[in-house]
């Protein structure tokens, strides 16, 4: 599983903030990513790939678990996406939406989804234009749910 979160610093949190849902993920590996936009490096960016050995395991609920944890302390924008699906210029846009299975942003209950058809459908690019709104919300020093700047 890789998840992403921008507005949570470049520090990662600990791996006992990953113990959720009643699951301890087999391995953990945060990273800040090299090479962030001026933007996105003010507010930080940070990945963590999480894997399980028992691939029959049902990670829905984790992935929902997990998503509300990065959002919990700070403003900011997390999801979960298919390795390979991450590039700066693309960031939940309509092109990659199809390989995004899970988004949260401060403030709002996390979504998951796990059919590949789903992800393929207008409500799904719909939930992803949802997040990247709220991204460049964040982005701009704006209010993620109202829109609002800050200094308003």
């Amino acid at each position: 599983m890789n998840v992403f979160v921008i507005g949570s610093g470049n520090t990662p949190l600990a791996q006992e903030a990953f113990h959720l849902s009643g699951m301890v993920p087999d391995a953990l590996l945060p990273f800040p990513l090299l090479g962030q936009p001026e933007a996105i490096e003010r507010l930080g960016l940070v990945s963590y790939d999480i894997d399980f050995d028992d691939v029959s395991l049902d990670v829905r609920e984790y992935t929902r678990a997990v998503l509300q944890r990065v959002c919990a302390d700070t403003r900011s924008v997390a999801w979960a996406a298919f390795e390979g699906s991450f590039h700066y210029d693309e960031l939940l846009t309509d092109e990659v939406a199809h390989q995004v299975y899970g988004s949260c942003m401060t403030g709002a209950e996390p979504v998951v989804e796990w059919d590949a058809e789903a992800l393929r459908g207008d409500e799904w690019r719909h939930r992803i234009a949802e997040a990247r709104a709220a991204l460049d919300a964040l982005l701009s020093g704006s209010d993620i749910r109202s829109g609002k700047s800050r200094t308003d």
